[in-house]
């Protein structure tokens, strides 16, 4: 209005925007210190847990002495496979809360491959050296029942086939029975039993075993067709350029087609329930109200009824009118957005670089992850080996820490053991393990979105530089998207810092929110879980909303070279002053790109279908889609920049000779406006 632009400052936004490169300073100093300070002290808790830490403990199984199977001195290495004495006990409650099964395990070589007991290998000498290999010591001269009682060895001994390192029972199905070793039933040195009885110790052994099954096939299938894979997603990338040039000649044919459609639907809604109303006139009961029927639990009824279908007819007809009023009323606003989006087309094609930016987002993102998971690794296996009191049998000591060196039977447990149960500790560093892996996801999620941000701020100074180049691309400098990367480094790292960090700690409450969820599912509290349900949506409501102010705060920043907070300022009232095309534009984008990727899935989807397996095809559309979402988050970023550009152009410039529009003849033909001679 002229009223505003009385109070305007006299510089135009060329001039601003030229006056803010040449001096730009540091922004956000104070948390670009505090973000240092923090990545420092994530260097250190790293360090703090590859020191502490062995990863060995999650990679070899553990026997009883805590000792690594297949891993230390030469004899060990040796034996790679864990054996379990008696893998029914396996089935115990008590290893969902102890994470071992309270039977004594042994490292061993290979696992048995025939079916024995005790008691019938003991007396055959070729037999006996072969049992005692699964034994934890020889047992000597000593008697069968003094063996058992002291758990030298195994009651029993089952055909076994390795898997995971450890050795599990080699079941199978005779019909509708279930078998072991090809025997419905196996000896356990006590009695006869059923081999159904070893599934429950297997239970979840057999589910990662089927999943192991189906990786080992898919890695095989792509060890023989990874070089077709590659040929499909390198047309996706082709494909997804192609699109994105298009762009500029067929985003308004894309968009004015699609609102045809959309009228075209409802138009066809109409004339479809006119049909059927008019169809069941001499129907017999569908003159009746809906108010003489009632509800009715099956909804199939009332499309019976005439009522039914005029009340469709009124809606769809409101409907109708509401879209072609907006529309009549918003079709200067769809003008701009389309416009918007070919000038969109433009920049990308003047900076090609911008389009493979995202790979260096993503190499960034793969260190910030493999960091975080490494840590987290080396944290949780930071930890001391704990020795528990095992029984068979009622005892009062059962549970309870020992040491397996000075251990002794309590007259008490004469069958009970110590064994190895978990790893922990006792130690101060061992008490502060559960916040230094709450720091190491805490920085996690810091440093991601601070990786995200930085690659939003690189984008956007990179086309600000197109839209406020007067003579394109002349000039614009010769490498906009290093430029804007060495910017963004050198004076905003505490402004991308500080967004980040806004967002990392909101993400942070809603994993603790997950986490309390996740505890509470067996509460019966009501109130609790709907409390905690609106919790989880507020927060997730406002994760979204933050990330909306951040991206545009950080196109304000690259723009201007305010700090964090006047930009979010500025922007969300610019914003907000011009809410219905912020509105139009998002809603016409989304839908573009929306159609730009299924194209681009469905061409390359239906190339792989010609004679492939159905995880290749599964891999080649995903991949496809993950590409063309890469490509088209750099097209919306670049008309998220300019569609602010363009916000600040109008505000700020008049069309004089001091202060001209920096849009395009396109846009300012739509405005309705242009410059003013000099």
């Amino acid at each position: 209005s002229q009223t505003r632009r009385k109070y305007l400052p006299v510089f135009s936004t060329r001039q601003l925007y030229c006056f803010s490169l040449l001096h730009r300073g540091c922004t956000d100093i104070v948390c670009c210190i505090f973000f240092i300070v923090a990545i420092v002290g994530y260097v250190a808790v790293g360090i703090l847990a590859w020191t502490h830490g062995d990863p060995r403990k999650v990679i070899y199984p553990t026997d009883s002495m805590g000792l690594y199977c297949g891993f230390g001195e030469k004899n060990e290495r040796k034996q790679p496979l864990l054996f379990y004495f008696n893998m029914m006990k396996c089935a115990s409650p008590m290893v969902l809360l102890e994470f071992q099964c309270p039977t004594p395990q042994v490292c061993v070589e290979k696992c048995p491959d025939r079916t024995m007991t005790l008691v019938t290998a003991v007396g055959k000498t070729q037999d006996w050296e072969y049992y005692k290999s699964y034994c934890r010591a020889d047992p000597g001269t000593k008697s069968v029942p003094q063996i058992l009682q002291e758990k030298l060895c195994p009651a029993y001994l089952i055909s076994s086939k390795p898997f995971l390192q450890r050795c599990f029972p080699s079941l199978g199905k005779k019909g509708e029975v279930i078998t072991v070793g090809d025997q419905e039933t196996f000896n356990d040195g006590d009695k006869i039993r059923d081999a159904k009885d070893l599934v429950a110790g297997m239970k979840n052994a057999t589910i990662v075993m089927e999943g192991r099954q189906v990786a080992m096939k898919i890695f095989e299938d792509y060890t023989k067709s990874w070089y077709w894979i590659l040929i499909c997603l390198l047309i996706a990338v082709v494909v997804s350029l192609i699109f994105i040039v298009l762009l500029r000649y067929l985003a308004g044919i894309m968009v004015w087609v699609m609102i045809v459609m959309v009228i075209a639907v409802f138009a066809y809604g109409i004339v479809h329930c006119s049909i059927k109303y008019v169809n069941l006139k001499d129907t017999p009961g569908a003159n009746i109200t809906l108010q003489q029927l009632g509800f009715q639990p099956d909804f199939s009824v009332y499309l019976h009824i005439r009522q039914t279908w005029l009340a469709f007819i009124i809606i769809l007809a409101i409907l109708e009118v509401i879209i072609i009023i907006v529309l009549i009323f918003l079709r200067n606003r769809i003008r701009i957005a389309v416009e918007l989006m070919k000038e969109a087309s433009r920049a990308v094609g003047y900076v090609m670089s911008s389009l493979f930016y995202p790979i260096f987002t993503f190499f960034l993102l793969t260190i910030v992850i493999a960091y975080w998971g490494v840590t987290a690794v080396f944290l949780s296996t930071s930890s001391e080996p704990v020795y528990k009191v095992f029984n068979e049998t009622v005892c009062p000591h059962a549970r309870e820490t020992c040491i397996p060196e000075v251990f002794m039977h309590n007259h008490n447990c004469p069958r009970s053991e110590c064994l190895f149960a978990f790893y922990g500790g006792e130690t101060p560093y061992h008490k502060y393990l559960i916040f230094l892996q709450f720091y190491n996801v805490f920085l996690f999620f810091w440093c991601a979105n601070f990786v995200t941000a930085l690659g939003q701020m690189t984008l956007a100074g990179a086309f600000a530089s197109y839209y406020w180049a007067p003579n394109k691309p002349n000039d614009m400098p010769a490498f906009p998207l290093c430029a804007s990367l060495g910017r963004s480094l050198r004076y905003h790292t505490g402004s991308l810092a500080f967004g980040s960090l806004i967002l990392a700690i909101v993400q942070i409450i809603r994993v603790l929110l997950e986490y309390i969820d996740h505890k509470l599912k067996g509460a019966e509290n009501k109130f609790a879980k709907f409390l905690l349900c609106c919790l989880k949506c507020c927060f997730w409501c406002l994760e979204k909303f933050i990330k909306f102010m951040n991206r545009n705060a950080y196109i304000m920043v690259a723009i201007y070279g305010k700090n964090f907070c006047r930009s979010a300022r500025d922007a969300f009232f610019l914003l907000m002053r011009n809410v219905i095309r912020v509105v139009v534009l998002d809603k016409v984008t989304d839908f573009i790109l929306f159609l730009g990727k299924l194209l681009i899935v469905g061409l390359v989807g239906k190339f792989s279908t010609l004679d492939r397996r159905e995880n290749e095809i599964m891999t080649v559309l995903v991949g496809s889609y993950l590409i063309a979402h890469g490509f088209f988050s750099v097209y919306a970023m670049c008309v998220d920049t300019l569609f602010l550009c363009f916000l600040e152009d109008l505000e700020r410039n008049d069309g004089s000779p001091e202060r001209p529009y920096l849009m395009s003849e396109n846009l300012l033909n739509v405005l309705k406006k242009k410059n003013q001679a000099n």
